[in-house]
């Protein structure tokens, strides 16, 4: 029996785990030696052990028939690079007969950071983007239900234009855009309109995903006196406590200007989705953004203009992923069910050992009909699928 049964699941987050070569492989000729390589052994915690697997790109038989062996508990067994299909796409394939999803978004693990990071030059970021795209293109091209995810930065709206015109091109299914204000632009912003219009023509959805801006807060919050702890990689490089009280700042942020700038107004075609950031702030977002609307329209014409409340807006054009340990049946009667959406995170560590056992447990109050929207109905609604 496969791990998902009894019901169609559209996973809204998985990965693959990037391979040293992975943009210098698929990078233009002339940028090849500018791009750096991707560095798999992040967070002080060892990868020792993969190296032969990393030369052949993929597993050793023996290891997958192990992995295999796993059946429906597999989900719960090795993660990162160590998990069956991390990098390799037939053995995805093979994972994904094991876990019963019948689609899958797959992200970059690492590949954002240099396509999306402010500090390095326009042209590596964008060629880094290019080199990303070749690649997950060619990751997903064997399996129609892997449904691969455009890197898109946003600082130069020609460019912009021209890389999403190629991940089309691309049979790419989503684009990933970095949740941060972008050449000094709202999203909002005029200069950016063409971007949304092209993604509304082509019923392919924006989408943000932790990544998409820094992760960490401000060094100073850290600075008590005391020891700095290391996050749980054991290192510093990735979240910690004091940075979820706030991760999710900057995609509200980001959300609540589409809103309010009114882009879904514009294109009421798009839409978008928030990825691996949680969704708990969601019920209180949409709240704000009407209040918000309510009392601003009264001196800012742009909102006067809106014909719909923010939060008829928002559950219309975008839709959300809890983490497991998040209880969707809370948010879902605080909100609307037609907000959320499973996802697995496969093959990350974050995704949990058993996350439909967590969301299910959440659910058990939810009627059938809500619980489809989670599992499969609401990402439809995101990437226009047939029912």
């Amino acid at each position: 029996m496969t791990y998902a049964h009894g019901r169609t699941y559209y996973d809204a987050d998985s990965h693959i785990m990037e391979l040293p070569d992975f943009l210098t492989e698929f990078a233009d000729p002339d940028m090849r030696e500018r791009l750096p390589k991707i560095s798999y052994a992040p967070g002080g915690r060892s990868y020792g052990g993969l190296e032969a697997a990393m030369t052949r790109k993929a597993h050793a038989p023996e290891k997958v028939a192990e992995l295999v062996a796993l059946g429906d508990q597999m989900i719960s067994g090795p993660k990162g690079y160590f998990a069956l299909g991390a990098f390799n796409a037939q053995e995805r394939s093979t994972a994904l007969d094991m876990l019963g999803f019948s689609r899958q978004l797959v992200f970059a693990t690492f590949s954002e950071g240099i396509a999306f990071y402010e500090n390095r030059p326009l042209d590596i970021r964008y060629a880094a983007a290019r080199a990303h795209n070749r690649a997950m293109a060619e990751f997903c091209s064997r399996d129609p239900r892997l449904m691969g995810v455009a890197l898109l930065p946003l600082d130069d709206p020609g460019l912009t234009i021209a890389e999403l015109d190629y991940a089309l091109e691309l049979g790419l299914k989503a684009m990933w855009v970095p949740h941060r204000p972008c050449g000094g632009r709202s999203p909002g912003h005029n200069d950016l309109d063409p971007i949304w219009a092209r993604l509304a023509d082509a019923r392919v959805p924006f989408l943000l995903h932790v990544g998409g801006h820094p992760l960490q807060i401000d060094k100073a919050w850290m600075n008590t006196g005391r020891p700095v702890p290391t996050d749980w990689l054991g290192g510093g490089e990735n979240v910690r406590g004091k940075d979820m009280t706030s991760l999710h700042h900057n995609v509200e942020t980001f959300v609540g200007c589409m809103v309010l700038d009114g882009v879904f107004e514009r294109h009421p075609q798009l839409r978008g989705g928030a990825i691996e950031l949680g969704a708990g702030y969601v019920p209180s977002m949409i709240k704000r953004l009407d209040w918000v609307a309510e009392i601003w329209r009264k001196s800012e014409p742009e909102l006067a203009a809106l014909k719909r409340r923010p939060s008829e807006q928002i559950v219309e054009h975008m839709a959300f992923t809890p983490y497991p340990y998040e209880d969707v049946g809370e948010l879902i009667r605080a909100s609307d069910s037609r907000l959320y959406l499973f996802s697995s995170d496969y093959p990350h560590v974050e995704g949990g050992r058993n996350p439909l056992g967590r969301f299910n447990a959440t659910l058990a109050e939810i009627d059938e009909p809500a619980r489809d929207r989670f599992y499969s109905g609401n990402f439809a609604k995101v990437f226009s699928l047939a029912a």
